[in-house]
């Protein structure tokens, strides 16, 4: 059976979690159209669609911290992906941090940043 995603229910896109594939942990998430789809399939590394600047963009491609897809899941209603890589350079947040999920909430609705960065934003994104 050969993969067919639905990309109709959110006009033309489809949430892509990111995953460590060693550690299971969450690194972020993106979206996908068609063409990010294929592209992922075809080079191994992951690749989104920007809602903002509205265009493909492959992870890592300005700061070097690719990440190589190891393992896609589909879940049961074929409109959202899990992609489970092995993140090169130790960081898959723009910000530095290796997760984009480094803000943890507290029961009293404060939050605190957990963890530090891996690189300076300000040195590989010049």
């Amino acid at each position: 059976m050969k993969a067919k995603l639905d990309f109709d229910k959110l006009n033309g896109l489809i949430p892509a979690v990111v995953q460590d594939n060693a550690s299971g942990e969450v690194l972020m998430v993106g979206f996908m159209n068609p063409e990010a789809w294929e592209t992922t399939l075809r080079t191994g590394k992951a690749t989104f669609y920007s809602r903002t600047r509205q265009t493909l963009w492959t992870k890592g491609s300005t700061s070097g911290h690719v990440q190589l897809v190891k393992e896609i899941r589909i879940d049961c209603d074929d409109d959202t992906v899990v992609l489970k890589v092995e993140q090169v350079g130790g960081a898959a947040c723009h910000t530095g941090h290796r997760s984009c999920f480094f803000k943890r909430m507290g029961k009293d609705r404060s939050v605190e940043v957990v963890g530090e960065p891996v690189f300076d934003p300000k040195e590989v994104y010049k």
